[in-house]
């Protein structure tokens, strides 16, 4: 290391001047990464959806009719009028109304009431239709110039557009009160003005190349637009401080400030690396997961977490020669009042930390697997017109979810009893296909093209059915089955269902099969990173139990209090914070291990929390401040989940570090010393 350090510090300004240029180069380059916010993208190729997708896109025009509009008094006829001036909008397609149900020229109080108030009711009229992939924002405010302010729109391409739009503002608003947070928590922990600023950026430019080189990915998913550059921020910029207040030990020792970095280059080498690995290799298992939102996030954390190793160790040197006078000039004195015998009050409070945590960990760990979750975006808040729309909308008509049936085409007898019975399920308001809209006994070539292809395709006819139940949900997932089942009935795995409520059944069925794989693949590259650390067999599972804790009391909480919880976000945090904090708990091990080779185990965990409390406190509290900015800022139910899940962990990863955690070391000693290689702790008699 020594070696590579002082050819490091010996071409500081090409370094620097590498980097620079670099981070320039990246930062172009990340405009040109496109975000991608559909989340069918990301299901596996073998997903019932994803076939179905295909099929549709190859077969027939359009999409699932997944938005609605709402239109106030109206009459029937200029509710048609409306209707045609919807569909002429350039991206807008499958546009449906009553009159592709019942024929509108009868009296309507002919006609079945439940089925006319599910279009059209107390003057208001309700249109159903879908808008091409790609370019919701810009069709959706077309939509809007259409029906002015007094009428209202809703669906999933809506959402798509809103999260588009408010995306780039909620990230801008995050950074705006994130990075004057984490500088005043850096400021207060040590004694330059600038040197946070070193801090940042080196971490910085990281985050930035990190951002650039996902040009080569070519887009990114908006989980991973939004969550992993400052994730990346909060969890390596423990790296740079090792670096820095190492250097800063040695400049008091040896005069050459080169030298003091080459000492502390070798000295912080195996801290941060041991701290990169475990977070390494923690995003690592999220690379496998089948549901592609986690894999697309593991591969940016990863190569973020690799970019901020090379920076801290090899840009972060560099800058600090050139600039460390800097550092000197601005030197203050310490912004926080020292406390004493931090060690030996926690010491004291061992028995009770053991006792409570072990009283709590049977319920946490069985309530936070009994969490209500929800598996997609969600609605818009009301705030925006696209949720506060919504609500106008279910309020006169209710919940509407569309279910796109594919089928073989050919048999028109089978056909016409699968509509019968789908029209008999419960929650089915309606069912629109040829032989019951046009007529079963009328030869499709007998009509107009435009007509025929509304139902069939070369090969498949689509059936329409128009659902009274949310998008997601108990009631909502047990419809699909029950259309799936009837449909296989009659053709087997030849019938194919599509829409939003499919896609998110698909999405449950997908990472409730990710959890237990990436949860075992997490732990077993943490214990594997510890144990290479530590050449211990006991250490490793002292630190795992004691993080696991923490995740397991952090997941359980919306159990307790009632709320559900978005289940992409509970997966994605079980590995992120294990991955995350599990630091914190190596800081704490790492001194007490040097500690207690040279004195008896109360001393060595009271002298341990003496000196680590505070440095385990600042990175808690920035990747805390992380999480909860995250979760007040972005109104994706996803992101905003991640944010208070990250900001409520970290706080309880650090309560479990600085108290369960050392009553374990002190209860355990014994067996530590036993299953720990070449331990040489201290003994009485040894004195």
């Amino acid at each position: 290391m020594i070696g590579i350090a002082a050819r490091i510090i010996k071409h500081k300004k090409p370094v620097a001047i590498i980097f620079t240029v670099l981070t320039i180069i990246c930062s172009v380059a990340m405009l040109g990464v496109s975000v991608n916010y559909d989340m069918t993208e990301y299901l596996p190729d073998d997903a019932q959806s994803t076939k179905a997708l295909e099929i549709m896109e190859q077969e027939f025009e359009g999409s699932v009719p997944t938005n609605r509009v709402m239109v106030n008094n109206v009459s029937i006829q200029e509710a048609l009028a409306f209707k045609e001036k919807l569909d002429e909008i350039d991206g807008v397609s499958d546009v449906t109304w009553l009159d592709d149900v019942i024929d509108i020229k009868a009296p309507l109080e002919m006609a079945d009431k439940e089925v006319v108030e599910t279009y059209y009711k107390d003057g208001k009229a309700l249109f159903s239709f879908s808008i091409r992939d790609g370019e919701e924002v810009a069709i959706a405010d077309e939509i809007y110039n259409l029906i002015g302010e007094e009428n209202a729109m809703a669906g999933e391409s809506l959402n798509t557009a809103t999260q588009q739009k408010m995306a780039g503002n909620e990230s801008m608003y995050a950074a705006a009160l994130l990075v004057p947070i984490i500088i005043l928590i850096l400021v207060v922990s040590t004694n330059s003005w600038v040197e946070p600023l070193f801090f940042l950026t080196a971490i910085g430019v990281s985050v930035l190349i990190n951002m650039g080189t996902n040009i080569f990915l070519g887009e990114v998913s908006f989980v991973t637009q939004s969550v992993a550059p400052i994730l990346q921020l909060a969890v390596s910029l423990d790296y740079a401080i090792f670096l820095l207040h190492s250097f800063a030990y040695y400049r008091e020792r040896v005069a050459d400030p080169h030298e003091a970095m080459e000492l502390a280059m070798k000295k912080s080498f195996s801290a941060i690396a041991a701290s990169a690995s475990t977070t390494f290799f923690g995003f690592i298992a999220l690379s496998f997961m089948e549901f592609e939102i986690g894999s697309d996030l593991g591969i940016n954390l990863v190569k973020g977490i690799l970019l901020s190793f090379i920076s801290v160790m090899v840009f972060l040197p560099a800058l600090t020669l050139l600039f460390y006078k800097w550092i000197d000039k601005t030197k203050h004195k310490p912004l926080l009042p020292r406390i004493n015998k931090k060690g030996s009050t926690v010491v004291k409070m061992r028995y009770p930390s053991l006792v409570l945590v072990l009283l709590l960990l049977v319920p946490a760990f069985l309530a936070q697997g009994q969490t209500d979750f929800t598996y997609g975006i969600g609605d818009q808040p009301e705030t925006t017109r696209a949720g506060s729309d919504l609500i106008k909308i279910k309020e006169h008509f209710g919940e509407s979810t569309p279910i796109v049936l594919l089928v073989p085409k050919g048999d028109t007898p089978k056909e016409e009893e699968l509509v019968q019975e789908l029209e008999k399920i419960a929650h089915v308001t309606s069912v629109i296909a040829y032989v019951n809209t046009v007529s079963a006994v009328i030869p499709p070539e007998y009509l107009d093209t435009s007509i025929r292809e509304q139902f069939y395709s070369e090969n498949y006819s689509r059936i329409i059915l128009q659902t009274d139940t949310k998008n997601e949900g108990e009631l909502a997932f047990h419809l699909i089955e029950q259309v799936q089942r009837t449909a296989q009935n009659y053709y087997g795995k030849e019938a194919y269902t599509i829409g939003e409520s499919v896609t998110l059944y698909d999405i449950k069925t997908t990472v409730q099969k990710d959890n237990k794989l990436v949860n075992l693949l997490t732990i077993l590259t943490i214990a594997f990173v510890l144990i290479v650390t530590f050449k211990s067999i006991s250490i490793p599972i002292v630190l795992l139990l004691t993080i696991q804790s923490a995740v397991w009391i952090n997941l359980s909480v919306p159990y307790f209090t009632d709320s559900s919880l978005v289940y992409v976000g509970y997966l994605l945090i079980s590995i992120i914070q294990l991955a995350a904090t599990v630091d914190y708990a190596i800081l704490l091990t790492d001194a007490y291990k040097d500690y207690r080779k040279e004195m008896p185990v109360f001393e060595a965990v009271k002298k341990t929390l003496d000196e680590k409390i505070f440095a385990i406190a600042i990175s808690g509290a920035i990747l805390s401040s992380v999480g909860f900015i995250l979760w007040i800022t972005s109104s994706n139910p996803i992101v905003s989940s991640i944010g208070l899940l990250l900001g409520r962990g970290a706080l309880l990863a650090f309560i479990m570090v600085v108290f369960f955690l050392p009553a374990m070391l002190l209860v355990f000693d014994k067996f530590i010393r036993k299953t720990t290689w070449k331990a040489n702790f201290f003994k009485e008699n040894d004195s």
